[in-house]
């Protein structure tokens, strides 16, 4: 389970997939707009430039040299192209440009149509949200509103973005920028006052794989870009989650996604057919799907829904992948819910055997906390909630012998040489936290006995460390024969509770063999021991 939603760290990336084809159109736009008005000189063609972008942007503009050839082809070349914000000062600009690239015919630019834009050497910074800026688009249309251009405008056929970069800055000044590389980009039919289709391929970071998408986006919302509509499809093949310290396996996912920039949703499903947790070494095929919200202006992603199945278990979960003030990373939040599942799924990506320790049916609701940082996913996760497994077993034939004689001997049946199979009911609550599974309460029954415990499982040493009480209905003379139970019947009474028997136990050793035995010390300074039957 744990990383059947490293997927959803794919995210982050397709958001700015699809603002990085925005501003790369906008920025098409805008020159080859100015370009196709055709100018006499390229010293004009210059100033209109930065003219135009100033105006349109509201920003401060530099442009190194500007090259015009009108034949055999309208061609304009333009270097160093960089875009601020308008009296920003010092801050990063919000475009800059190596080299850009107009080709044109005669005929098209009659129909105020480009053939060709090319950007090289793009880089496009975008700066963070301001705090306090919650705006929600959920009560306004993002097509509304004024667009970029107004009017009749020229429209690039194609656009081409090689070695893009988009770079996220972060809100705290401590924290690294995100840098994203788009290998390829392709737009078209460029303009800013429609949809415009594009293609997209990038090499996702973590876990490292490749995102292909397609869709569209536009038209250009002027007065609040995050307004802007987007659309679109996208797959991720062969995505490596060994980077995690903690797990393995090899996930690809595919879906759709539509909205606005600042919310866009997005509808998912992803399969890693050996998904492991390497803490067992055991490996599961994980399946999920996904309704997500994605805020395109920070990237915190709500997660509305998760539906996730291995093997014979499903789950379902709600809750997000947020922003962590201080450190490197975003955490994990989620509420989990199992409904039917099965104990010995759920083993056998904790527990390091062949064959799970237990088989029964599950029930579980828990709150999963996985926080950024370098560590095995096993030592950082967090986890708090509730169980019950209902007709459980051991697969071990020794432990669940002790647990067949056990009921046995505490319903006073000690004459039955191979006492049945009998299952268990364990219901109770847990905690893991730093590789170690504390459970404050946990009960268990079976037929004529109901054991209560407390204590903890140490995930990496394998061990267990458990008190509590075993309660029978048969006395202690009751569950042996022959001259030790007319022994047992002299302590009878310092045993005997409430009508019933209760014996103070301890549970040790390690998960391949434990040790059952009786806590002596505790039977001398329980001060509830009653004196009767």
């Amino acid at each position: 389970m744990l990383k059947s939603f490293a997927g959803l760290r794919a995210l982050a990336r397709r958001r700015w997939v699809v603002l990085f084809v925005l501003c790369a159109a906008l920025m098409a736009t805008l020159v080859a707009w100015t370009a196709a008005r055709v100018p006499f000189s390229s010293e004009i063609l210059r100033s209109r430039i930065i003219g135009t972008l100033s105006e349109r942007l509201n920003a401060d503009v530099e442009l190194g040299a500007v090259t015009l050839r009108i034949l055999p082809r309208f061609e304009v070349r333009g270097e160093d192209l960089v875009i601020r914000r308008e009296g920003s000062g010092d801050v990063p600009p919000l475009f800059r440009i190596e080299a850009f690239t107009v080709n044109a015919d005669i005929m098209g630019l009659w129909r105020r149509h480009v053939a060709y834009v090319k950007l090289e050497g793009l880089e496009i910074q975008i700066p963070p949200r301001k705090d306090g800026d919650q705006s929600d688009d959920r009560d306004r249309s993002p097509a509304s509103g004024p667009h970029f251009i107004e009017g009749r405008q020229v429209v690039v056929d194609v656009l081409d973005a090689p070695g893009a970069k988009l770079i996220i800055l972060p809100r705290r000044a401590e924290k690294p920028p995100k840098t994203w590389y788009l290998h390829d980009l392709r737009v078209e039919s460029v303009s800013a006052n429609t949809a415009m289709p594009f293609n997209a391929v990038l090499t996702n970071a973590q876990p490292p794989g490749q995102i292909d998408t397609h869709g569209s986006v536009g038209p250009w919302h002027r007065d609040d870009p995050g307004h802007t509509p987007v659309q679109g499809q996208f797959t991720f093949k062969d995505a490596d989650l060994g980077v995690f310290k903690g797990i393995d396996g090899t996930l690809s996912a595919v879906g759709t996604y539509g909205g606005s920039l600042d919310r866009i949703e997005v509808l998912g499903e992803t399969d890693t057919p050996d998904f492991t947790v390497t803490v067992s070494g055991q490996p599961v095929p994980l399946k999920t799907k996904y309704h997500a919200i994605v805020d395109g202006t920070n990237g915190d992603t709500r997660l509305e829904n998760i539906n996730a199945s291995f093997m014979n278990t499903s789950l379902t979960a709600k809750g997000g992948v947020f922003d962590v003030e201080g450190k490197k990373g975003r955490v994990v939040t989620l509420d989990i819910t199992i409904d039917n599942g099965r104990i010995e799924d759920v083993m056998r990506l904790a527990v390091k055997t062949p064959k799970p320790p237990m088989t029964g049916a599950l029930h579980m609701a828990t709150a999963f906390n996985l926080p950024p940082g370098d560590e095995d996913v096993v030592d950082k996760l967090a986890l708090n909630g509730r169980f019950i497994i209902e007709r459980g077993g051991f697969t071990d034939p020794g432990v669940q012998q002790k647990i067949d004689t056990l009921s046995q001997r505490a319903s006073g049946k000690v004459q039955v040489a191979r006492p049945r199979n009998v299952a268990s009911t364990f219901a109770g609550r847990f905690v893991l936290d730093d590789s170690v599974l504390a459970i404050p309460a946990v009960s268990f029954d079976v037929p004529g006995a109901v054991v209560e415990l407390k204590g903890q499982y140490a995930l990496r040493r394998e061990t267990l460390a458990f008190a509590g009480e075993l309660e029978m209905d048969a006395k202690l003379s009751q569950t042996t024969t022959g001259f030790k139970s007319f022994l047992l019947r002299a302590v009878d009474p310092l045993f005997r509770r409430g009508g019933r028997t209760v014996v103070p136990i301890r549970i040790t050793g390690s998960r391949n063999e434990p040790s059952f035995g009786l806590d002596v010390k505790r039977v001398f300074t329980r001060r509830d021991v009653a004196g009767g039957k």
